[in-house]
């Protein structure tokens, strides 16, 4: 049996979540899809998927994660933010979710991982 570890659980799921959810916020903010696909380096297809939840809606993040991903938004579109501040906050974000034990539940969920496991909590990967 293969058991996918944290960070494969972090590309196919946290990624695209995190996307979905800045692709929905700086659309909400008047931004059009392309502008939204050129900033975040993705198709324009792919940020219709996500505006419209077919991709990257797996996962609902806490309150101070979605205040870090709107003001994020926020920025981008402003300009005090750029495509390689993209890097560090994904980062930021995916370490903050699996301090949340949002990875150990995302990780349950998807995989068959024993109840009591808590590696996810140990790893340093994401």
């Amino acid at each position: 049996m293969y058991v996918k570890p944290p960070c494969e659980m972090v590309v196919w799921y946290v990624i695209p979540a995190i996307r979905s959810e800045l692709a929905k916020e700086m659309h909400k903010l008047g931004m059009k899809q392309k502008e939204i696909s050129e900033l975040l380096d993705i198709t324009q297809p792919a940020v219709s998927q996500y505006i419209s939840d077919k991709r990257g809606h797996n996962i609902k993040f806490n309150d101070q994660i979605q205040a870090m991903i709107k003001e994020f938004a926020l920025e981008l579109k402003e300009g005090s933010a750029n495509q390689f501040d993209i890097i560090s906050r994904t980062c930021k974000i995916c370490k903050m979710i699996k301090a949340e034990d949002i990875m150990c539940q995302l990780h349950k969920e998807k995989d068959n991982i024993p109840t009591d496991c808590s590696a996810c909590l140990g790893s340093n990967a994401h």
